[in-house]
């Protein structure tokens, strides 16, 4: 297919959603985009569907694993679902006769999502349910190796529209197989963009004249200090990093483990299943890990055993590993360990005391992963907030298996999302985790009232007194 005809196709998308969008706006009731949502929710929960999605998932991509993707596509569709309950998207949301403002809910129009393959389904069903909770029509570009499933979970979809009657041309993907041409394309027609994945498709996104909301990379340090609970520490962090094989962007990629805490927490760490290799042993995992330029595909998002095979570890760590804990000092692009590794391989780092800690958290997130976020395991309570107030990371996540939580859960207050915005240190838009409030706008009429101009001495007073006038 030439490129005129991938323009074309994407166009004819495009312009079913726009009608489709216009029907459901002008028949639009808050029930109506609730039981749209509802129905996207059931059609990636209902368990068999769920089970289908989550191995074709792992069969297409080779990503992740079968039980842990079925526990994401529940978990964070549901949690999502709580989030929308009651939330008013149609209709006069606020009426305030001291200020005159009458505010009233719109949609946005036809969304364009471009989703990765780390998440084939929970992703674009995140997308889909926000995006029809306020009115909008969709269209998903998936990656590549994503396709399948992406075709499979609008199916699932569809079906569920047809029991309520709704329009099946509100959800829809690009037609054929993916292209650069047709994502592009999509970039530049939708009424607002929302990129999750490849920081190539990240820029583009912003740079494609639409309004766009794109999310950074991660590479998440962990901090486990002299307070902390070391048995606590190990076992959530363990839970976290070989959660799905690593593919959660949120996942540890470096451990930071205080001096005086440090022999105590490796024995915590291996009584869960990590392995710490030497210095030593650094270079070839990394020759292994990263092999012209990019990470080993036979190696990523592994079960650990398939993962302790390819690294030519097998019979030289303990039965029963889980992840593999590597000890390096350095940080930046020389030093691959200091970046993302998609991985069940994590970076280790000894540091002096919190202070150390703190400052090569800083310079890991410099190197990558600038905005996201970092753990701290610690019972000191000033120490978090010195980290929000000192470290480039949009979410400081306190005591708390770091993939579970980053993403909103049900024992933290953050949204349930799988694509996290990381504010201006990760060139993004914004910097919260993605959530229904960023695919809907308002409209505010505005009515005078009476006047409330304030003497300039009410202003000024106070600055007068310390400066004179």
């Amino acid at each position: 297919m030439n490129i005129s005809n991938d323009i074309l196709s994407v166009d004819a998308a495009m312009e079913r959603a726009r009608s489709a969008q216009a029907g459901y706006e002008a028949g639009g009731s808050q029930n109506r985009y609730d039981r749209a949502a509802l129905a996207a929710g059931w059609a990636i929960m209902q368990p068999e569907r769920n089970r289908q999605l989550a191995e074709l998932a792992v069969r297409s991509t080779g990503l992740g694993n079968v039980a842990d993707k079925i526990v994401k596509n529940h978990r964070k569709t549901l949690g999502l679902l709580r989030d929308i309950r009651g939330v008013a998207t149609h209709g006069i949301l606020s009426d305030d006769p001291e200020t005159g403002i009458t505010e009233i809910a719109r949609p946005i129009g036809v969304i364009g999502a471009v989703v990765p393959s780390t998440n084939p389904a929970a992703t674009p069903a995140n997308n889909i349910i926000n995006a029809l909770k306020c009115g909008n029509a969709i269209l998903l570009s998936p990656s590549p190796k994503g396709v399948a499933c992406c075709e499979m979970l609008l199916g699932f979809i569809h079906a569920e529209f047809d029991r309520i009657g709704e329009d099946r041309d509100l959800v829809q993907m690009l037609p054929g197989q993916g292209s650069k041409a047709k994502t592009q394309r999509l970039l530049e027609t939708a009424d607002l963009v929302v990129v999750t994945g490849s920081q190539d498709n990240v820029r583009r996104a912003y740079e494609s004249g639409t309004p766009a909301i794109g999310v950074g990379a991660g590479n998440v340090a962990v901090i486990v200090d002299e307070t902390a609970d070391l048995a606590a520490a190990a076992g959530k962090i363990a839970a976290s990093k070989t959660f799905d094989n690593a593919t959660s962007c949120s996942s540890e990629n470096a451990l930071i483990v205080v001096d005086a805490v440090y022999d105590a927490f490796l024995a915590a760490l291996a009584a869960e299943g990590g392995a710490v290799l030497p210095p030593s042993e650094a270079p070839g995992i990394i020759a292994r890990l990263w092999q012209d330029g990019h990470m080993n595909r036979e190696i990523i998002a592994q079960d650990a055993e398939v993962m302790i095979d390819k690294l030519g570890l097998a019979g030289r760590v303990p039965p029963g590993t889980r992840l593999i804990a590597v000890e390096t000092e350095g940080i930046g692009p020389d030093h691959p360990l200091s970046g993302e590794k998609l991985s069940r391989i994590a970076a280790l780092y000894r540091a002096r005391d919190f202070g150390h800690a703190a400052e090569l958290a800083r310079r890991i997130l410099l190197h990558q992963g600038a905005g996201h976020s970092v753990g701290l395991h610690s019972q000191d309570t000033g120490r978090p907030l010195a980290l929000g107030r000192e470290l480039p990371v949009c979410r400081v996540i306190v005591n708390q298996a770091h993939c579970f939580a980053t993403g909103g859960a049900f024992d933290n207050g953050l949204p349930f999302s799988l694509s996290m915005g990381c504010g201006s240190w990760g060139g993004n838009s914004i910097d919260a985790n993605l959530n229904w409030r960023h695919f809907m706008q308002r409209t505010r009429v505005v009515r005078p009232i009476p006047p409330r101009e304030p003497a300039l001495d009410k202003i000024f007073g106070q600055y007068w007194q310390e400066v004179g006038q």
